[in-house]
């Protein structure tokens, strides 16, 4: 996995640390991302997918229901939010590494309140490294790396390489939520009976 506690704590750039990757690098972090997602759901179950963690520093400033803003997410949200995060950040480079500059959304986000199995988590996950597999197999064999995007008002400009380890590196800040949200999960009460 790329260094990402470097990047966050300002050590690196993220055009530093995306500066020699190849698309076959690419393919195998997004391999090595999904495959680390399933492997802290491998114990997990059914009611884990649902279960409401307590977080106190819960603050999701881009809730489309303010009464959302403080909610505590699911695993399922935790899941779907990830998932669509990085599939944004697969689609946006492929225009780019294409030669097309991009300045909108590409993104889907399937309700979480419809995540209710370890099934449904599994196969979201699976169908993302899917399609992120395929964005990168739309690449060309020389993709365009002079065009860059401004993720966001005011962010530095990255190229397609770069946009595209945004949404590994979004993926990453949730590990550790989806840890969290397991262990509060399986130890309670409730659990320990069943």
């Amino acid at each position: 996995m790329l260094d990402f506690a470097a990047l966050d704590q300002k050590q690196t750039s993220l055009a530093e640390l995306t500066r020699n990757l190849t698309l076959g690098d690419l393919k195998n972090l997004t391999n090595e991302m999904i495959d680390q997602m399933l492997l802290i759901l491998a114990d997990a179950r059914d009611n884990d997918i649902v279960f409401h963690p307590v977080d106190p520093a819960a603050n999701d400033r881009f809730a489309a229901n303010p009464a959302d803003i403080t909610l505590a997410w699911t695993l399922g949200h935790v899941v779907v939010h990830a998932t669509a995060s990085a599939e944004e950040a697969a689609a946006l480079p492929t225009s780019m590494a294409r030669g097309v500059p991009v300045n909108d959304r590409s993104r889907y986000e399937m309700p979480w309140q419809d995540m209710k199995t370890m099934t449904q988590a599994r196969a979201r996950l699976e169908e993302s490294r899917r399609m992120r597999l395929a964005f990168l197999n739309a690449w060309p064999d020389s993709p365009h790396l002079e065009i860059v995007n401004e993720p966001w008002p005011g962010a530095e400009p990255v190229n397609a390489v770069g946009r595209f380890v945004m949404g590994l590196l979004h993926d990453f800040h949730h590990l550790e939520q989806m840890q969290e949200i397991l262990r509060q999960s399986q130890n309670t009460p409730e659990e320990k009976n069943s």
